[in-house]
């Protein structure tokens, strides 16, 4: 028997090569290909374990497999090749799965695999040999994280659960990392200090929700720190030429750290020449972290929800102190660092105001729950906040979503403003409010239904749309956190509405682990 995830590239070829042998096939799918490879050695080999190994050796691709043969129950045999793969370890069981969280109702006690490792597993022991072929110890490692803590409790989802987690795991990212009116870099690693002062320019590479995190800290990283950003999505990043600036800090957001573009991303900035990398991860024992000169660690705890909420603001967070670290260095001075650093301490009760408007957002869902289009607005940086809002209500709910940075309605989108297009804008009363103010109007003028999210001081009543007040308590620079939240509230409520699965969302997966 063979369990697969991941995508067999070769099986094609493969599968002629077993057909002309002599097998026989019962589907298309790619595992089944595994299976015979493995056959195919068993008869020439005659133990499992370098079966596995040889049919390993010949697939190409991602993959994180598990082989039991009938002849030998209690033995397992496990491999991987750029997908994550874990062993729990229990006193009579053992366990294979993709990723942690799902093995901790089981045991806490894991066995995380390197790639190209292949595994023997049985009851009180685990064997390994990497990729070459050389034996190795991989530790049993004790999980931090209790079975509770992926565990649904009272709410009716665990995105519900996770939304309502933020204002924890904000505190929980920021713990031990601030003194009085400074960041701390020990966070960081022990090389940190050298190496933040040589860096002169900073590169971002993430996928999804991770890119929408990395994009607001391009406008913080060069606004606060005076530092030069780029950001790209890593399956562009992997595959162009571009670049490389001297004294440059790669850094690639991955909630997982198994993120098959984001890690193959850092792979090839490696090989391009960047001189330093950067993780920002939710899981210590991740491939992605292991492999980073620097890494700097979310505490958001499992996530399980397949659309991403509260890694989102801890990547935002984490995102923050890098900025400020960075930027002490450049142009920030201690008063703005203090500044920030308040901004900092004060933001887990923010996020918890902001989560009492959790039934003025499920008042307005019925607005949406019939459409099949929204557009969301944003400017400055508050424009990946809008794409995360836009992503968030198009992952769970299946309404087609965009957004736009409101200074492009009138190159395009506007055309599509209609009754029947409901029009978010995320709208704090910064530098750009103004200017929103006259994007919103343009909504206005062609009919369209307007959701704005805004403080009280934004003076948008009366103005024929319908307003959210979202206080901010004076937190000016990690705004985008807070009006996050109701964007996520919006589409969680507006999925219930429509009856869709929130939590696994059809055809998504929570880590991408292929291409």
């Amino acid at each position: 028997a063979v369990v697969h995830n991941g995508i067999i590239e070769n099986h094609h070829a493969l599968r002629e090569a077993q057909r002309a042998a002599g097998f026989e096939f019962t589907s298309q799918t790619d595992t089944e290909v595994i299976g015979h490879q493995v056959r195919l050695h068993l008869d020439g080999e005659g133990d499992l374990f370098a079966a596995v190994r040889a049919a390993a050796l010949e697939l190409e691709g991602a993959f994180a497999i598990g082989v039991l043969s009938g002849a030998e129950p209690d033995r397992l045999i496990a491999a991987r090749r750029g997908s994550p793969l874990v062993i729990g370890v229990a006193k009579d069981a053992v366990y294979l799965a993709s990723d942690a969280a799902a093995l901790l109702p089981f045991t806490r006690d894991l066995v995380f695999l390197h790639d190209g490792d292949v595994a023997e597993v049985r009851i009180g022991a685990v064997r390994v040999i990497d990729v070459h072929g050389r034996p190795v110890e991989r530790p049993v490692q004790r999980s931090t994280l209790s079975a509770a803590a992926t565990e649904r409790g009272p709410y009716r989802h665990y995105m519900q659960k996770e939304i309502f987690e933020q204002p924890q795991a904000i505190a929980d990212t920021l713990d031990g990392r601030l003194g009085e009116n400074r960041v701390l870099e020990a966070a960081f690693g022990t090389d940190a200090t050298a190496i933040f002062d040589r860096v002169r320019e900073v590169r971002i590479v993430a996928c999804g929700t991770s890119y929408h995190a990395g994009c607001v800290a391009r406008y913080w990283l060069e606004a606060l720190a005076g530092v030069p950003c780029q950001v790209e999505i890593a399956s562009e990043f992997r595959y162009r030429d571009g670049t490389v600036p001297a004294d440059a800090l790669l850094v690639a957001i991955s909630q997982s750290g198994e993120t098959a573009d984001t890690l193959e991303a850092l792979r090839e900035g490696r090989r391009r020449g960047y001189a330093h990398t950067l993780a920002i991860c939710n899981v210590p024992e991740s491939s992605l972290t292991r492999e980073a000169d620097l890494k700097l660690m979310t505490h958001a705890g499992p996530e399980i929800g397949v659309a991403s909420t509260k890694a989102f603001t801890t990547q935002l967070t984490a995102l923050m102190l890098l900025v400020v670290a960075l930027g002490r260095r450049h142009r920030l001075s201690a008063q703005t660092e203090a500044a920030l650093v308040d901004e900092l301490r004060r933001l887990p009760a923010a996020v918890q105001a902001v989560l009492a408007l959790d039934a003025a957002v499920a008042a307005l869902a019925p607005d949406f729950a019939d459409k099949h289009h929204a557009l969301f607005l944003g400017r400055g940086v508050q424009y990946p906040v809008a794409q995360e809002g836009a992503l968030k209500l198009k992952e769970i709910s299946y309404i087609h979503a965009e957004a736009y940075a409101a200074g492009e309605l009138k190159h395009g989108p506007l055309a599509l403003v209609d009754a029947d297009m409901p029009v978010v804008a995320v709208a704090p009363s910064d530098p750009l409010l103004e200017k929103l103010k006259s994007n919103m109007e343009e909504v206005r003028a062609r009919g369209g239904r307007l959701l704005v999210f805004a403080e009280a001081a934004a003076d948008l009543a009366d103005r024929g749309l319908t307003l959210v007040d979202v206080s901010t308590d004076g937190i000016r620079h990690l705004a985008p956190l807070l009006f996050s939240v109701p964007l996520q509230l919006l589409a969680y409520h507006v999925a219930l509405i429509r009856g869709t699965d929130v939590d696994q969302p059809r055809n998504l997966a929570k880590s991408v682990t292929v291409e």
